[in-house]
């Protein structure tokens, strides 16, 4: 075999292995994300509103709010969007919130959030509870909704 044959069998081989990889980790909530502090001070230990000093601080639920931060050209973001909304429209004391992540990005940095969609689950006050990187199924999130 010549060796962009072989060059193409690996990269096909990568290729597949990410995409599996991705597929499995995709939306799954995965515990939580130690939040930086403003102007790079140490994380104070005791828990916060994730949401504090933002627009959004006054419109958390009930008992859980779904922060979704979202960019514009990103397809997996409406589809989730649409699960989110879902969910909160089933689940009484449940709020859904999306960031448009470009427009917000002390918010993302502060957050550490690396893709989008990510969604974060937070509590009653505003503190992280769980998180998922990618598109979650409707199950998932009343899954993890049902774990806290």
């Amino acid at each position: 075999m010549s060796s962009g044959a072989w060059i193409l069998v690996v990269a096909v081989a990568g290729a597949a292995a990410f995409g599996i990889f991705r597929a499995l980790t995709d939306g799954h909530f995965r515990g939580t994300h130690r939040v930086r502090g403003v102007a790079d001070e140490p994380v104070v230990d005791a828990p916060s509103s994730v949401l504090e000093g933002t627009p959004w601080a006054d419109q958390l639920g009930e008992r859980f709010t779904l922060l979704q931060f979202s960019s514009a050209f990103c397809a997996p973001c409406r589809a989730t969007r649409r699960t989110l909304e879902d969910v909160a429209g089933i689940v009484p004391g449940v709020a859904h919130l999306e960031v448009d992540a470009e427009h917000h990005l002390d918010v993302v940095r502060r957050l550490g959030i690396m893709r989008t969609p990510t969604t974060l689950v937070l509590d009653e006050d505003g503190v992280e509870v769980t998180r998922a990187t990618g598109a979650p199924t409707r199950q998932q999130v009343l899954a993890a909704l049902g774990t806290v």
